[in-house]
C-alpha cells in the first residue's frame, strides 16, 4: 500500500484501500480537482497513456499532489505537506476548492516517503 494512502488513514476514518479507492472514483466522476482546468485533462498531463484512474487503484502505485488535492476536496480537510527536498523543509498547503476545511492534516515528504505528522 501507498505511504501516502497510509498516512492519510492515520487522520481519516477509513482504511488505506478505501481512501485510495475513493479518490479514484472522484477522479472517475471527472469532479473537480483545481480550478480552471477539467480533471480529465489534469490526467492526461500526468499519464499520456490515458489509464491513470485505472494505474491509481493498484495498491502499488504511490500517490501524490493530485491525490492530496482530491482528499482535500473529499473531506473538507486542509493538508500541510512539510516538504523536506526544499531548502528550510517548506510547507506546501493543499485547501478545499470551496476554501472551507473543517480539520488540518500534516503529513512529512521526504521526495520519496510520506508520513503522518502526529499532533
Amino acid at each position: 500500500m501507498s505511504c501516502l494512502f497510509n498516512s492519510l488513514s492515520y487522520f481519516i476514518n477509513e482504511n488505506s484501500f478505501k481512501i485510495r479507492q475513493i479518490i479514484c472514483d472522484y477522479l472517475e466522476q471527472n469532479k473537480a480537482i483545481i480550478d480552471g482546468i477539467e480533471t480529465k485533462e489534469i490526467l492526461q498531463y500526468e499519464n499520456n497513456r490515458g489509464n491513470y484512474i485505472s494505474h491509481m487503484r493498484n495498491p502499488c502505485t504511490w500517490g501524490g499532489a493530485i491525490e492530496i488535492q482530491c482528499a482535500c476536496n473529499i473531506w473538507n480537510v486542509r493538508i500541510f505537506v512539510l516538504n523536506n527536498r526544499d531548502p528550510g523543509n517548506r510547507l506546501i498547503e493543499f485547501i478545499p476548492l470551496s476554501g472551507q476545511y473543517q480539520n488540518t492534516i500534516s503529513l512529512y515528504w521526504t521526495g520519496g516517503h510520506y508520513e503522518p505528522i502526529k499532533n
